[in-house]
Formats: C-alpha cells, structure tokens, sequence
C-alpha cells in the first residue's frame, strides 16, 4: 500500500547517493550556464551591444545556483562533510569551470567513502 512505504533515513546509503546524484546534475547545469554567462553572454553585451543574453543566463544561473547550493548543503549535511569541504564545493560554484572539477573530486571521494 501506498500509505505503508516507509522513507529511507536521512542518512543511508540510499538518501546520500540520491543526493548525490541531484548534485552532480545542478553541479553540472550550473557550470555549463556559468560558462556560456562568461564566453558568450558577456562578450556579446560588451563587443556587440547586446545586454539581453547577459541578463537571461544571468538570472537563470543566479536561480540555479540557489538550487545547487541547497543540493550541496543536503549532500554535506547527509554525507557529514567537513566544513572546509562544504565551503570549497559550494564556491566551486561560482568560478567557470571550477565545478566540474569539483564534481568529479566530490564524486570520487563519495564512491570510495571518503570524507569531502
């Protein structure tokens, strides 16, 4: 019954690599956004003219950011990170490239079952 399931507990190896998962996704559309915000958007506002670009990835990368910042912070808090790691994966956000980087360590760490 629908009304019987039982939810997994925060903690478990089920919640984190489910966690797990929704950071490597918002970690990876966040760094692609940042991307093309910083190689295309901004030279076009500046050497064309051309504002709106900037501001359309601009503000989709500001809200998406929000939501790979709460994905970090639930994967840290789940996965009892430290706080130095928490703080370098949620910075890693906002530098291009960086977060891919930072994905992939993340990632690497959490299989093996290492702290970050």
């Amino acid at each position: 019954m629908a009304g019987d399931r039982v939810a997994p507990a925060r903690d478990s190896e089920q919640a984190i690599a489910a966690a797990l998962q929704r950071y490597r996704v918002m970690a990876n559309v966040v760094g692609v956004l940042l991307i093309l915000l910083i190689v295309v958007a901004v030279p076009l506002k500046y050497l064309a003219g051309m504002p709106t670009p900037v501001t359309i990835l601009g503000t989709a990368h500001g809200w998406l950011y929000a939501l790979f910042f709460l994905s970090a912070v639930d994967l840290a808090l789940r996965a009892k990170w430290s706080l130095k790691g928490s703080i370098v994966t949620l910075v890693a956000g906002t530098i291009p490239f960086l977060s891919f980087v930072a994905e992939r360590t993340v990632t690497r760490k959490m299989r093996v079952g290492e702290r970050v």
